[in-house]
C-alpha cells in the first residue's frame, strides 16, 4: 500500500517534487484556486506557514480547476498571482485534478485516507484541506468553509508530537 512518501508532485516548471522530501514534517495540502470566493485564505495559509515553518510545517497548494473554472491559468499564471496577491511562499505545484478518472494519485489516496461527510470521497469544492502528521498519516480532512487559522491549535499539537 502506497504511502504520502511514495508520491510525486510537478512543480510550475514541469520537475518532480518527491513528496519524501517532507519526511516527518506536518503538511497540509491544499487544492487551491485564484478565482474563488475562499481565495484569500492564501493569506491565512501563508500566515501559518511563515509562523510555523521553522517547527516543521509545510503547506503545499495544488491548483485546481475542476470547480466553477476558478483556476484558468497555467503554471506560471498561477506562481504569479499567488506571490503578487498573497506574498505566497510556500510551495504551490502544477494544476491538478482532485476528482474523477484524472485524479492525482496524492488527492486519491488523501480522499481515501480521509474521506469527506457521511464516508464520500469526493472533494466537493476548492480549498479543501488534508492535514498529514510528521509520521505521514493523514490526520484529518476540513472543509473549504474551515479557515485557516482554524487549524493552528491542530497544527501546533502534531508539531509537538
Amino acid at each position: 500500500m502506497a504511502g504520502i512518501y511514495d508520491f510525486h508532485a510537478v512543480r510550475p516548471d514541469g520537475s518532480a517534487a518527491a513528496l519524501s522530501d517532507y519526511r516527518g514534517k506536518v503538511m497540509l495540502i491544499v487544492n487551491t484556486a485564484s478565482k474563488c470566493g475562499f481565495t484569500p485564505q492564501y493569506e491565512g495559509l501563508e500566515a501559518l506557514y511563515r509562523d510555523l515553518q521553522d517547527r516543521g510545517l509545510v503547506v503545499l497548494g495544488f491548483p485546481c480547476n475542476q470547480f466553477g473554472k476558478q483556476e484558468p491559468g497555467d503554471a506560471e499564471e498561477i506562481a504569479s498571482f499567488c506571490k503578487l496577491n498573497y506574498g505566497v511562499t510556500f510551495p504551490v505545484f502544477a494544476k491538478v485534478d482532485v476528482n474523477g478518472s484524472d485524479a492525482a494519485p496524492l488527492f486519491q489516496w488523501l480522499k481515501e485516507q480521509a474521506p469527506g461527510v457521511i464516508g464520500t470521497e469526493a472533494i466537493k469544492w476548492n480549498f479543501t484541506k488534508f492535514l498529514v502528521g510528521p509520521d505521514g498519516q493523514v490526520v484529518d480532512r476540513y472543509a473549504p468553509t474551515t479557515k485557516p487559522e482554524e487549524l493552528r491549535g491542530a497544527i501546533e499539537a502534531l508539531l509537538r508530537s
